[in-house]
Protein backbone atom coordinates (compact mmCIF):
# COMPACT_ATOMS: atom_id res chain seq x y z
CA UNK A 1 0.00 0.00 0.00
CA UNK A 2 1.81 3.51 -1.02
CA UNK A 3 1.18 6.31 1.74
CA UNK A 4 1.15 9.46 2.27
CA UNK A 5 4.61 11.13 3.15
CA UNK A 6 3.82 13.83 5.14
CA UNK A 7 5.65 16.69 7.54
CA UNK A 8 3.44 19.07 9.74
CA UNK A 9 4.60 22.25 11.21
CA UNK A 10 2.51 22.74 14.37
CA UNK A 11 1.99 24.64 17.44
CA UNK A 12 1.08 22.02 19.35
CA UNK A 13 -1.76 22.06 21.53
CA UNK A 14 -5.05 20.18 21.72
CA UNK A 15 -5.97 20.11 18.17
CA UNK A 16 -2.76 19.87 17.20
CA UNK A 17 -2.46 16.85 19.16
CA UNK A 18 -5.01 14.77 17.76
CA UNK A 19 -3.72 15.70 14.27
CA UNK A 20 -0.65 13.70 15.06
CA UNK A 21 -2.07 10.89 16.59
CA UNK A 22 -4.33 10.80 13.73
CA UNK A 23 -1.03 10.88 11.05
CA UNK A 24 1.48 9.09 13.05
CA UNK A 25 -1.31 6.21 13.54
CA UNK A 26 -2.86 6.52 10.05
CA UNK A 27 -1.60 3.39 8.00
CA UNK A 28 -2.09 5.48 4.81
CA UNK A 29 0.50 8.04 6.21
CA UNK A 30 4.22 7.96 6.80
CA UNK A 31 4.62 10.96 9.17
CA UNK A 32 8.24 11.95 8.02
CA UNK A 33 9.13 14.40 10.70
CA UNK A 34 7.34 17.38 12.65
CA UNK A 35 8.07 20.80 12.94
CA UNK A 36 7.59 23.04 16.01
CA UNK A 37 6.36 26.98 15.92
CA UNK A 38 5.10 29.45 18.62
CA UNK A 39 1.30 30.15 18.85
CA UNK A 40 -0.58 28.20 21.04
CA UNK A 41 1.85 28.12 23.27
CA UNK A 42 5.24 29.31 23.61
CA UNK A 43 7.98 27.65 21.22
CA UNK A 44 9.24 25.43 24.23
CA UNK A 45 5.86 24.28 25.00
CA UNK A 46 4.58 23.77 21.55
CA UNK A 47 7.91 20.97 20.72
CA UNK A 48 7.50 19.23 24.13
CA UNK A 49 4.31 18.81 23.87
CA UNK A 50 4.88 17.66 20.31
CA UNK A 51 7.66 15.71 21.45
CA UNK A 52 5.19 14.03 24.59
CA UNK A 53 2.60 12.81 21.75
CA UNK A 54 4.37 11.21 19.97
CA UNK A 55 5.95 9.43 23.27
CA UNK A 56 2.29 8.83 24.37
CA UNK A 57 1.46 6.58 21.44
CA UNK A 58 4.63 4.34 20.89
CA UNK A 59 6.25 6.66 18.12
CA UNK A 60 9.15 8.70 19.36
CA UNK A 61 10.83 7.55 16.53
CA UNK A 62 9.11 10.28 14.75
CA UNK A 63 11.91 13.53 14.80
CA UNK A 64 11.05 16.66 15.99
CA UNK A 65 12.23 20.16 14.53
CA UNK A 66 11.80 22.80 17.09
CA UNK A 67 11.12 26.25 14.70
CA UNK A 68 10.97 29.85 15.30
CA UNK A 69 9.89 31.54 18.46
CA UNK A 70 7.82 34.25 17.15
CA UNK A 71 6.49 36.59 14.16
CA UNK A 72 8.60 36.60 11.09
CA UNK A 73 8.91 40.47 11.16
CA UNK A 74 7.16 41.85 14.13
CA UNK A 75 8.15 41.88 17.68
CA UNK A 76 5.50 39.92 18.89
CA UNK A 77 1.85 38.84 17.96
CA UNK A 78 -0.33 41.84 17.42
CA UNK A 79 -2.05 41.95 20.55
CA UNK A 80 -2.80 40.02 23.45
CA UNK A 81 -5.51 36.69 23.21
CA UNK A 82 -9.26 37.59 24.31
CA UNK A 83 -8.54 34.56 27.02
CA UNK A 84 -6.41 34.04 30.81
CA UNK A 85 -3.98 31.12 29.53
CA UNK A 86 -4.38 27.78 31.61
CA UNK A 87 -8.38 28.69 32.58
CA UNK A 88 -11.14 27.25 31.46
CA UNK A 89 -11.67 29.54 28.75
CA UNK A 90 -8.34 28.56 27.15
CA UNK A 91 -8.91 25.31 24.83
CA UNK A 92 -4.82 24.09 25.02
CA UNK A 93 -3.09 25.08 28.04
CA UNK A 94 0.38 25.39 28.27
CA UNK A 95 1.23 22.00 28.63
CA UNK A 96 -1.18 19.24 27.52
CA UNK A 97 -2.75 17.11 30.38
CA UNK A 98 -0.33 14.20 29.59
CA UNK A 99 3.08 12.74 30.86
CA UNK A 100 5.63 15.01 30.30
CA UNK A 101 8.19 14.35 27.42
CA UNK A 102 11.91 14.47 28.99
CA UNK A 103 13.39 13.98 25.20
CA UNK A 104 15.01 17.13 23.57
CA UNK A 105 13.89 17.50 20.00
CA UNK A 106 16.35 16.91 17.07
CA UNK A 107 19.25 19.15 16.74
CA UNK A 108 18.65 20.83 13.40
CA UNK A 109 16.80 23.68 13.20
CA UNK A 110 12.73 23.35 12.08
CA UNK A 111 13.95 25.57 8.87
CA UNK A 112 17.23 24.21 8.02
CA UNK A 113 15.27 20.65 8.81
CA UNK A 114 12.50 21.50 5.90
CA UNK A 115 14.76 23.20 3.28
CA UNK A 116 17.06 20.54 3.39
CA UNK A 117 14.28 17.77 3.14
CA UNK A 118 12.69 18.85 0.55
CA UNK A 119 15.54 19.59 -1.60
CA UNK A 120 16.79 15.91 -1.31
CA UNK A 121 13.26 14.69 -1.65
CA UNK A 122 13.07 11.71 -4.22
CA UNK A 123 9.38 10.65 -3.22
CA UNK A 124 6.79 13.34 -2.85
CA UNK A 125 6.24 14.84 0.93
CA UNK A 126 2.98 16.93 2.04
CA UNK A 127 3.68 19.95 3.87
CA UNK A 128 0.67 20.75 6.20
CA UNK A 129 1.27 23.93 8.23
CA UNK A 130 -1.29 23.52 10.97
CA UNK A 131 -0.39 26.77 13.20
CA UNK A 132 1.24 30.16 12.63
CA UNK A 133 2.78 30.35 8.72
CA UNK A 134 6.27 31.47 9.81
CA UNK A 135 8.26 28.72 9.48
CA UNK A 136 7.33 28.07 6.01
CA UNK A 137 7.90 31.81 5.34
CA UNK A 138 11.39 31.71 6.77
CA UNK A 139 11.72 28.62 4.52
CA UNK A 140 10.77 30.54 1.61
CA UNK A 141 12.87 33.42 2.66
CA UNK A 142 16.52 31.56 2.73
CA UNK A 143 15.33 29.08 -0.24
CA UNK A 144 13.25 30.91 -3.42
CA UNK A 145 12.95 27.12 -5.09
CA UNK A 146 11.68 25.57 -1.50
CA UNK A 147 7.54 26.62 -2.84
CA UNK A 148 8.85 24.67 -6.10
CA UNK A 149 9.80 21.97 -3.80
CA UNK A 150 6.76 20.81 -2.13
CA UNK A 151 4.15 19.13 -3.98
CA UNK A 152 1.37 19.99 -1.70
CA UNK A 153 1.09 22.03 1.06
CA UNK A 154 -2.50 21.85 3.47
CA UNK A 155 -2.93 25.01 5.47
CA UNK A 156 -4.99 25.29 8.85
CA UNK A 157 -5.85 28.36 8.97
CA UNK A 158 -8.30 31.36 7.66
CA UNK A 159 -11.76 31.99 7.63
CA UNK A 160 -13.93 33.38 4.57
CA UNK A 161 -17.59 34.11 6.68
CA UNK A 162 -15.94 32.70 10.05
CA UNK A 163 -13.43 34.59 12.50
CA UNK A 164 -12.00 33.20 15.98
CA UNK A 165 -9.36 35.79 17.16
CA UNK A 166 -11.25 39.00 16.01
CA UNK A 167 -13.71 40.20 14.11
CA UNK A 168 -11.96 39.48 11.08
CA UNK A 169 -9.50 37.08 11.49
CA UNK A 170 -8.39 33.89 12.19
CA UNK A 171 -5.89 32.70 14.94
CA UNK A 172 -2.91 30.98 12.72
CA UNK A 173 -3.02 33.65 10.25
CA UNK A 174 -3.38 36.41 12.48
CA UNK A 175 -0.57 35.11 14.82
CA UNK A 176 2.45 36.40 11.82
CA UNK A 177 -0.07 37.74 9.16
CA UNK A 178 3.18 39.34 6.93
CA UNK A 179 4.38 35.18 7.19
CA UNK A 180 1.01 33.98 5.76
CA UNK A 181 0.65 36.78 3.33
CA UNK A 182 4.06 36.00 1.76
CA UNK A 183 3.21 31.93 1.86
CA UNK A 184 -0.17 32.74 -0.48
CA UNK A 185 2.10 34.75 -2.36
CA UNK A 186 4.87 32.42 -2.99
CA UNK A 187 3.61 30.60 -5.76
CA UNK A 188 3.25 26.65 -4.12
CA UNK A 189 1.53 24.70 -7.08
CA UNK A 190 -1.11 22.74 -4.74
CA UNK A 191 -2.62 24.24 -1.75
CA UNK A 192 -5.02 23.60 0.07
CA UNK A 193 -6.66 25.81 2.35
CA UNK A 194 -8.86 24.46 5.46
CA UNK A 195 -10.88 27.58 7.21
CA UNK A 196 -13.05 27.37 10.03
CA UNK A 197 -15.52 28.01 7.32
CA UNK A 198 -14.66 23.55 7.03
CA UNK A 199 -14.03 23.09 10.32
CA UNK A 200 -16.74 24.46 11.90
CA UNK A 201 -18.70 22.02 10.33
CA UNK A 202 -16.93 18.99 11.40
CA UNK A 203 -17.73 19.32 15.31
CA UNK A 204 -16.90 16.77 17.71
CA UNK A 205 -20.04 16.67 20.24
CA UNK A 206 -19.13 15.56 23.92
CA UNK A 207 -21.16 11.78 23.19
CA UNK A 208 -18.61 11.37 20.89
CA UNK A 209 -16.05 12.50 22.55
CA UNK A 210 -16.61 10.05 25.54
CA UNK A 211 -17.76 7.19 22.71
CA UNK A 212 -13.40 7.47 21.39
CA UNK A 213 -12.37 7.66 24.94
CA UNK A 214 -14.35 4.00 25.80
CA UNK A 215 -12.11 2.40 22.90
CA UNK A 216 -9.41 2.62 25.31
CA UNK A 217 -6.25 2.82 23.52
CA UNK A 218 -3.81 5.55 24.96
CA UNK A 219 -4.64 7.76 21.49
CA UNK A 220 -8.32 7.47 22.40
CA UNK A 221 -7.91 8.26 25.82
CA UNK A 222 -5.94 11.57 25.11
CA UNK A 223 -8.32 12.25 22.15
CA UNK A 224 -11.20 12.18 25.11
CA UNK A 225 -8.96 14.55 27.31
CA UNK A 226 -8.19 17.13 24.61
CA UNK A 227 -11.15 17.25 23.38
CA UNK A 228 -13.26 17.31 26.73
CA UNK A 229 -11.22 20.70 26.85
CA UNK A 230 -12.00 21.76 23.65
CA UNK A 231 -15.74 21.51 24.39
CA UNK A 232 -15.06 23.13 28.02
CA UNK A 233 -13.89 26.00 26.29
CA UNK A 234 -16.11 26.60 23.78
CA UNK A 235 -19.29 26.23 26.07
CA UNK A 236 -17.85 29.02 28.21
CA UNK A 237 -16.60 31.73 25.25
CA UNK A 238 -17.82 30.41 21.75
CA UNK A 239 -20.59 28.21 21.94
CA UNK A 240 -20.86 26.08 18.14
CA UNK A 241 -24.38 25.46 17.15
CA UNK A 242 -24.13 22.11 18.26
CA UNK A 243 -24.47 22.41 22.43
CA UNK A 244 -21.63 20.86 23.90
CA UNK A 245 -19.70 20.00 20.81
CA UNK A 246 -15.99 21.67 19.69
CA UNK A 247 -14.13 21.96 16.44
CA UNK A 248 -10.91 19.48 16.24
CA UNK A 249 -9.38 21.99 13.34
CA UNK A 250 -5.80 20.23 13.00
CA UNK A 251 -6.86 16.60 12.61
CA UNK A 252 -9.50 17.49 9.54
CA UNK A 253 -6.71 18.71 7.41
CA UNK A 254 -5.16 15.37 8.43
CA UNK A 255 -8.50 13.34 7.43
CA UNK A 256 -8.71 15.64 4.09
CA UNK A 257 -5.16 14.38 3.34
CA UNK A 258 -6.63 10.55 3.37
CA UNK A 259 -10.29 10.85 2.00
CA UNK A 260 -10.18 14.66 0.24
CA UNK A 261 -13.92 14.47 -0.30
CA UNK A 262 -14.26 14.93 3.48
CA UNK A 263 -14.08 18.39 2.64
CA UNK A 264 -16.19 20.62 -0.03
CA UNK A 265 -13.93 22.60 -1.51
CA UNK A 266 -13.65 25.94 -3.97
CA UNK A 267 -10.70 27.26 -6.36
CA UNK A 268 -10.02 30.80 -4.99
CA UNK A 269 -7.69 33.27 -4.98
CA UNK A 270 -6.80 34.21 -1.51
CA UNK A 271 -4.40 37.34 -0.05
CA UNK A 272 -3.73 38.07 3.53
CA UNK A 273 -4.69 41.78 5.23
CA UNK A 274 -1.68 42.73 6.56
CA UNK A 275 -2.30 46.81 7.37
CA UNK A 276 -5.97 46.92 8.46
CA UNK A 277 -6.57 48.53 11.77
CA UNK A 278 -9.92 46.34 12.14
CA UNK A 279 -8.92 43.23 9.63
CA UNK A 280 -5.41 42.51 10.34
CA UNK A 281 -5.10 38.83 8.98
CA UNK A 282 -7.94 38.50 7.80
CA UNK A 283 -7.91 35.73 4.62
CA UNK A 284 -9.42 37.57 1.89
CA UNK A 285 -11.01 34.57 -0.12
CA UNK A 286 -12.23 35.88 -3.77
CA UNK A 287 -15.12 33.63 -4.01
CA UNK A 288 -16.59 35.70 -6.72
CA UNK A 289 -13.41 36.71 -8.89
CA UNK A 290 -13.74 40.34 -7.92
CA UNK A 291 -10.01 40.78 -8.15
CA UNK A 292 -9.28 39.17 -11.13
CA UNK A 293 -6.37 37.33 -9.91
CA UNK A 294 -5.80 33.75 -10.52
CA UNK A 295 -7.02 31.45 -8.22
CA UNK A 296 -3.56 30.16 -5.82
CA UNK A 297 -5.45 27.52 -3.14
CA UNK A 298 -8.49 25.18 -3.36
CA UNK A 299 -10.74 26.97 -0.14
CA UNK A 300 -12.40 23.90 2.00
CA UNK A 301 -16.16 26.00 2.66
CA UNK A 302 -17.74 22.87 4.23
CA UNK A 303 -17.04 19.33 5.82
CA UNK A 304 -18.38 15.70 6.39
CA UNK A 305 -18.54 15.74 10.29
CA UNK A 306 -19.61 11.80 10.64
CA UNK A 307 -16.95 10.42 8.78
CA UNK A 308 -14.46 12.40 10.30
CA UNK A 309 -15.73 11.55 13.17
CA UNK A 310 -15.62 7.65 11.84
CA UNK A 311 -11.96 8.01 10.89
CA UNK A 312 -11.24 9.01 14.66
CA UNK A 313 -12.83 6.17 15.99
CA UNK A 314 -10.94 3.71 13.31
CA UNK A 315 -8.13 4.71 13.70
CA UNK A 316 -7.93 5.31 17.76
CA UNK A 317 -9.39 1.99 17.73
CA UNK A 318 -5.96 0.36 17.07
CA UNK A 319 -4.12 -1.13 19.76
Amino acid sequence: MEKHRLIIDCDTGTDDAVALMLAALHPKIDLVGVTTVFGNAPLSATTVNSLSVLDLIGRPEIPVHAGISRPLVRKAMPSERFFKTDTVADPHGTYLDIPRSTRAPASTKAVDYLIETYRSATEPITLMPIGPLTNIAAAVALEPRFAEWVPKLIIMGGGHEVPNMTASAEFNIWADPDAAASVFEAGFKDVLMVPLDATHRALVTQEQCAAIGALGTPAARATETFVTRRINSYEAMQKMDIPNSAPVHDALCVAALVEPDILTIKRCHVAVETAGALTLGRTVVDTHQRSRQEPNADVALDADAARFVGMLMEIFAKR
